[in-house]
C-alpha cells in the first residue's frame, strides 16, 4: 500500500475504507465504554433503556465538545513521526488499516462475550505494535525508535487508573453507607420494579457525569484517529490548522532555537532526519510551502523536543525551553474541526444504543455474587466520572471500562457481597492479553500492508 500513488484513485478508496473503519471502530466503541454509563440507570429501571443510552448520547456529545483534544495528540504521539507522515508525502494508509481492523477485531470480539474490555486499550496496543514494526522494517534499533517515553506515560496511568477506581469506590461507598441509611439505595432492585423519585434522580445524575466524563476522554480518542485520516484524504485542506494559520518568520525562529537543543539532546538515530526537517522548515515560506511537509516536518520537530525535554543530562532551563518551543509549534498541526468532534460523539452514542445490553447485563449481575444496587451503581459512577473528567482535561488517556468495572468491584467488595471469582478471571485475562494481541495482530497487518 505504501507503493499507492498519491491522490490516485486506489489511494483515495483506501483512505474513503479508513475513514468508515474509524467510524465503525467509534461505533463499536459504544458497545464497550458508553454501555458503562448507562448500565445502572438501565439496570435498576430509573429510565427506559431508549431514554436513556439518547440522554447518554448527548451528554457524550457535549463533553467532546468541551473536553478538548489534549487526550486525542497523546494517543497519536504514541506512532513514529514517519508514519504519520511518511517523507514521500504519501498517505500513511498501511497505518491506519492495520491501526482500525486490530482495534475492530478485538473490540467486537471481546463485546460478543460480553466482557467489559477497554477499547483504548485496543487502540493503545495497536498504536505501540505499529510503532514497533515499523522500527523493524527500517532495521533500526528498538530503543531508540519507539517512543517509549510516551508509551509508558499512557500506560502507566492505564495500570492505575482502575486501582484507583476499586479504592475510591470502596472509600466512597463505606462513607454513603454510612451517612445515607435509605434501605432501597442497598437493594438489587426486582423485575419490573422503578425506584423512588430519590433513587432515580441520583442514578440519572450519575449516568449524566459517567456520559459527559467518558465524551471529554474516550470521545477525543477516535478524534486524534479521525483527523490522521481526512489529512490523508485532503492533506491541502486539513494538514495544517486554517484556524490558526502559520506565521513563518516565528516558525524559523522556533525551529532556529530548537537546532541546538536537538544537537545535543536529541535522539541519534534520528537527529540526521530531525535537522534536515530544521532545515526545510526554515527556508519555508507561505509561498513554496507544501501542507503535508511542512505537518509531516513539525511532527519531525515535537518528536525530537519530546526526546531533548526527557534527556536527564538536559539542564531544566533547556527542558523548559523544548517545551515551550513545542507548545508554540502544535496549534498548527493539532486541531479538530467541530464537525470531526460531532461525528465522533454521534458513532458513539448510535454504538450504546445498539450494543449496550451485553455490558449492561455483565455490570449488572456478573460481576458480584449478588446483583448491582442503586448505591453501588451511583457510587462507581460518581467516583468514576471524577477521575475520567479530570484525566480527559489534562491529557491522560484513561479507561472509561477499567475504572467504571474496578469501581463496581470495590463497591462489591464494601458492601461484602463479594466478586463472582469467575467473571474476575474472565475480565482479567482480558485485560492482560489485550495488550500482546493487539500489539502482534497490529504489528502483523502493517507488515503486510506495507
Amino acid at each position: 500500500m505504501l507503493h499507492f500513488v498519491p491522490d490516485s484513485p486506489w489511494s483515495i478508496m483506501a483512505l474513503v475504507l479508513c475513514f468508515v473503519l474509524v467510524c465503525v471502530f467509534e461505533f463499536a466503541n459504544g458497545f464497550h465504554d458508553t454501555a458503562n454509563a448507562v448500565a445502572s440507570v438501565i439496570y435498576t429501571n430509573s429510565l427506559k433503556p431508549r431514554t436513556a443510552v439518547i440522554w447518554s448520547g448527548l451528554m457524550n456529545l457535549l463533553g467532546v465538545l468541551l473536553g478538548g483534544i489534549a487526550v486525542a495528540y497523546t494517543l497519536v504521539e504514541l506512532l513514529p513521526a514517519d508514519v504519520m507522515s511518511p517523507p514521500n508525502g504519501a498517505p500513511a494508509i498501511p497505518m491506519l488499516v492495520a491501526l482500525f481492523g486490530t482495534a475492530l477485531i478485538w473490540n467486537i470480539a471481546t463485546w460478543w462475550l460480553g466482557i467489559p474490555n477497554s477499547s483504548s486499550h485496543c487502540v493503545i496496543g495497536a498504536l505501540i505494535g505499529i510503532a514497533i514494526e515499523d522500527a523493524f522494517v527500517h532495521a533500526r534499533a528498538l530503543g531508540p525508535s519507539v517512543e517509549w517515553g510516551q508509551i509508558f506515560k499512557v500506560l502507566k496511568t492505564l495500570a492505575i487508573s482502575p486501582a484507583i477506581g476499586f479504592l475510591g469506590a470502596f472509600i466512597l461507598y463505606l462513607l454513603m453507607r454510612s451517612v445515607i441509611r435509605k434501605p432501597e439505595l442497598y437493594t438489587p432492585p426486582t423485575q419490573g420494579e422503578k425506584p423512588n423519585s430519590i433513587v432515580k434522580a441520583l442514578l440519572i445524575a450519575t449516568c449524566t457525569l459517567v456520559s459527559f466524563s467518558h465524551g471529554s476522554n474516550d470521545g477525543q480518542k477516535s478524534i486524534g484517529l479521525i483527523m490522521l485520516t481526512i489529512i490523508g484524504i485532503m492533506p491541502a485542506s486539513f494538514a495544517l490548522n486554517p484556524d490558526a494559520p502559520i506565521h513563518y518568520e516565528q516558525l524559523h525562529q522556533d525551529v532556529q532555537s530548537a537546532r541546538p537543543l536537538i544537537t545535543i539532546y536529541g535522539n541519534h538515530s534520528f537527529r540526521q532526519e530531525q535537522l534536515a526537517a530544521v532545515d526545510r522548515l526554515s527556508s519555508a515560506t507561505e509561498q513554496n510551502a507544501t501542507p503535508s511537509l511542512v505537518r509531516g516536518d513539525i511532527y519531525e520537530i515535537l518528536s525530537a523536543l519530546r526526546s531533548v525535554a526527557d534527556n536527564p543530562a538536559i539542564d531544566p532551563s533547556e527542558a523548559k525551553q523544548a517545551k515551550s518551543i513545542a507548545n508554540h509549534l502544535r496549534p498548527a498541526v493539532e486541531y479538530a474541526p467541530v464537525w470531526v468532534r460531532v461525528l465522533s460523539a454521534l458513532c458513539l452514542g448510535l454504538g450504546t444504543m445498539i450494543g449496550y445490553r451485553r455490558i449492561v447485563q455483565t455490570l449488572g449481575e456478573g460481576i458480584g455474587k449478588k446483583h448491582l444496587t442503586p448505591a453501588q451503581g451511583a457510587v462507581s459512577e460518581v467516583f468514576g466520572a471524577g477521575l475520567i473528567m479530570s484525566a480527559g482535561y489534562t491529557g491522560l488517556a484513561v479507561s472509561t471500562t477499567h475504572i467504571i468495572t474496578s469501581g463496581v468491584a470495590g463497591t462489591m467488595v464494601a458492601s461484602g457481597s463479594g466478586i463472582n471469582p469467575k467473571m474476575l478471571l474472565k475480565i482479567a485475562l482480558a485485560w492482560i492479553i489485550t495488550l500482546p494481541v493487539t500489539i502482534s495482530l497490529a504489528a502483523f497487518l502493517f507488515y503486510v500492508f506495507i
